[in-house]
């Protein structure tokens, strides 16, 4: 800020505040703005919101710091070019293979950001990074344990295969239409600028033991503040958003004008999943409410879907890192991937 003033003493041009809040970090402006929206509206509110946020944030820190730390590992130690190379030779084995580890993989969407973010840099195509992507928020192994729990053994079975079949749909389609200029450069600049810094060596060798080499520690370190610090904001922005929507849109209250057969009710599933669905585990309890009123299981099964890609959290994820285009096409992909699921496998339920 003073910089800024002494440049326009210096320049003798009348100090302008607006040039202080350009050089601001955007999403660190959105939160104080909506922070300081929230205090002037609603002061318990913004404590809930607040307190909430922090809570989100501690609860999830476990994974992010373990995928950041892992990121900046395979990074460092040059695995990215083997990973990318392994990822390009078969594209229908790698999509298959990118699906079943999202499934399987104990991140939750937004702690696969810095590892997605790594094999984008580095090659790996967009069709397995698609699917890999659109499967990790819908499934892993605590999920569907809980689902067996909650809502019975059939169901969670029927939600994995609904998950590896939109992620397959989604990266099968992205890899036919490979060719298209909307796939072909997909990371936001200021991300890849970002998480930039210096570069390890380009030889093509592993070393796992990165700390031995200085440029190698410099980029571990380099990687890891900053994607820790694009991943902290993001999130902190997420998971704001997040509460605020709980309080003033109760996820019960609208999905419960889904118990209908008509032709409209998937595609409202799919739509109403957007704003209503907040995380996995709170969806459960509710899902499982709204069955026993009479919920139509085809419904149940697409607004499950459909909520648990384009929930605040992990929309933003995926908003926060690729370009507009990339994110629309992940959205499209989630809401006809739940509502084909609710088609085809909602019978079986």
């Amino acid at each position: 800020m003073n910089e800024i003033y002494e440049q326009d003493i210096l320049a003798r041009k009348p100090f302008n505040p607006f040039r202080i809040l350009r050089r601001w970090d955007k999403v660190v402006l959105a939160i104080l703005l909506i922070t300081l929206v929230l205090a002037l509206t609603s002061q318990q509110q913004a404590l809930n919101s607040v307190t909430g946020t922090g809570l989100s944030l501690l609860s999830v820190a476990p994974f992010i710091l373990l995928s950041v730390l892992l990121a900046a590992y395979i990074k460092a130690t040059g695995l990215d070019q083997q990973i990318a190379r392994a990822f390009s030779y078969s594209p229908v084995r790698s999509i298959f293979f990118a699906a079943i580890l999202g499934a399987l993989s104990p991140f939750c969407s937004c702690g696969v950001i810095p590892i997605i973010a790594g094999l984008l840099i580095s090659g790996v195509p967009l069709a397995p990074v698609m699917a890999f992507w659109l499967a990790s928020p819908l499934m892993d192994p605590e999920m569907f344990i809980l689902t067996s729990a909650v809502m019975g053994f059939d169901f969670a079975v029927v939600k994995t295969i609904a998950a590896l079949g939109v992620a397959l749909f989604a990266g099968f389609v992205v890899h036919f239409f490979r060719h298209l200029p909307m796939f072909q450069t997909v990371l936001r600049e200021g991300y890849a600028s970002g998480c930039g810094g210096p570069k390890a060596p380009e030889s093509g060798l592993i070393s796992l033991k990165f700390w031995q080499e200085k440029t190698r520690l410099s980029e571990f370190k380099k990687q890891s503040l900053s994607t820790g610090w694009f991943l902290a904001k993001w999130l902190t922005l997420a998971f704001l958003l997040e509460s605020i929507m709980l309080h003033y849109l109760p996820a019960g209250g609208v999905a419960a004008h889904l118990n209908g057969d008509q032709w409209w009710t998937l595609p409202l599933s799919a739509l109403v999943g957007i704003p209503a669905y907040l995380n996995g585990y709170a969806a459960l309890p509710t899902l499982s409410a709204l069955l026993d009123k009479g919920m139509d299981p085809s419904a149940g099964l697409t607004f499950v879907i459909a909520g648990g890609a384009t929930s605040i959290p992990a929309a933003m994820a995926v908003f926060s890192l690729v370009k507009k285009k990339v994110f629309a096409a992940y959205i499209v992909f989630a809401l006809s991937g739940a509502i084909l699921s609710g088609v085809l496998l909602g019978p079986l339920l």
